[in-house]
């Protein structure tokens, strides 16, 4: 008896159990069902046309900064530093007088030669009154005048050896850094400060040999640099070099700029962007519309779908690989890959994927603008 109830009992069990398993079995199968005919929500983009733009034919190189005039001013003889007469990093005028050297040595021969000049010069005078009275013969004269020419040179020999330790600056510009203290005894070729005339300032770039026939002197130069973020400094092509280097088979260009609040330095890395007087049409998205990759580059074409299971319209993206151009502002040229008139997604291309539809939402939207300019806030 107490064995029948106990199988009983196990079968009713293992009733209850299949019971729960078939439930729960239909439960799994409807969601799957579920899953498989739930549609994944449209995603809200923003999109641009593709238009044809008239675009400024530019060639582009990588320059660097120099001075029109720069110099390292240096001792030219040996001596004593006795006065030092500038602020470094000061701006200052031609003549300027910038280090004095001891010159008390020099200054007392330069006084001996000059009382010996003047007595030279008094001997030939009386020498000369002698030789019309025809009192003296001329070879005395002669000997009395080169006598006096020499104490001459010799007086322009110390005041030049003066003039060489009273050191002034050869052109207006700014200083830098001083490199001598006073009382410090400096040698022939030791520097003391840089001079540098920083406006204009030039630009110096290189250009392959193939667009030496589109290069003219005073062609518009456009520069840009880290350091002038936003900023554009115009300026034109002043000098080409008539030497094609042999080993990368470019020409060097320079151009000069404008720089009257001297921000731009020599030595500074620059963009630099030569405007040539032949424009181009092109075929132009926004760069944000771009999705960048090591394989190729992309983007993402709207297009009108219908549903074929509801018949309801909507909007799905092509993903479409493109060849890119140059970029201005906030555009980029198309070379190949799209055509004029398409409608393409213009801002968060990394979350979409082929096929995805989509809603357009154009309310906020950026402005793109071929010639941006940086936000004053």
């Amino acid at each position: 008896m107490k064995k029948r109830i106990l199988i009983l009992a196990v079968l009713a069990l293992v009733a209850v159990v299949a019971v729960l398993g078939g439930i729960k079995g239909l439960q799994i199968d409807r969601m799957i069902a579920h899953g498989k005919q739930m549609v994944p929500p449209a995603e809200a983009v923003t999109t641009a046309t593709a238009v044809r733009q008239s675009w400024e034919s530019v060639l582009t190189a990588v320059g660097s900064l120099s001075a029109v005039q720069g110099v390292t001013l240096s001792a030219e003889l040996t001596g004593k530093v006795a006065q030092i007469a500038f602020t470094p990093g000061g701006p200052v005028k031609a003549g300027d007088l910038l280090v004095k050297q001891d010159t008390s040595s020099e200054e007392a021969q330069l006084r001996s030669a000059e009382a010996g000049a003047a007595l030279a010069r008094l001997n030939i005078e009386r020498l000369g009154k002698l030789l019309v009275e025809k009192t003296i013969a001329q070879s005395q004269y002669d000997n009395a005048e080169a006598a006096y020419k020499q104490a001459i040179a010799q007086a322009d020999t110390i005041r030049a050896a003066i003039a060489k330790k009273t050191i002034r600056a050869p052109f207006s510009g700014r200083l830098g850094i001083r490199q001598v203290n006073l009382g410090q005894v400096i040698n022939e070729g030791q520097p003391i400060v840089s001079l540098q005339a920083l406006d204009p300032i030039f630009v110096d770039f290189s250009l392959p040999q193939q667009n030496l026939p589109q290069l003219k002197p005073g062609q518009p130069v456009r520069v840009t640099t880290d350091a002038l973020p936003g900023e554009v400094v115009q300026g034109r092509i002043t000098a080409i070099n008539p030497q094609v280097d042999a080993a990368t088979r470019t020409i060097r260009v320079q151009g000069t700029v404008a720089n009257p609040d001297e921000r731009l330095r020599p030595g500074m890395y620059v963009n630099v962007s030569v405007v040539l007087p032949a424009t181009r049409q092109v075929l132009v998205i926004p760069a944000t519309a771009v999705l960048y990759a090591p394989y190729s580059d992309s983007i993402f074409v709207v297009e009108d779908r219908v549903d074929p299971a509801g018949g309801q319209p909507g909007q799905t993206v092509r993903q479409q690989f493109a060849k890119l151009g140059d970029r201005q502002g906030d555009f980029v040229a198309v070379l190949s890959g799209l055509k004029e008139g398409d409608t393409v997604v213009s801002t968060g291309v990394f979350k979409l994927r082929n096929g995805q539809a989509v809603t357009v939402q154009n309310a906020l939207s950026p402005e793109f603008k071929l010639h941006p300019e940086p936000s004053e806030e």
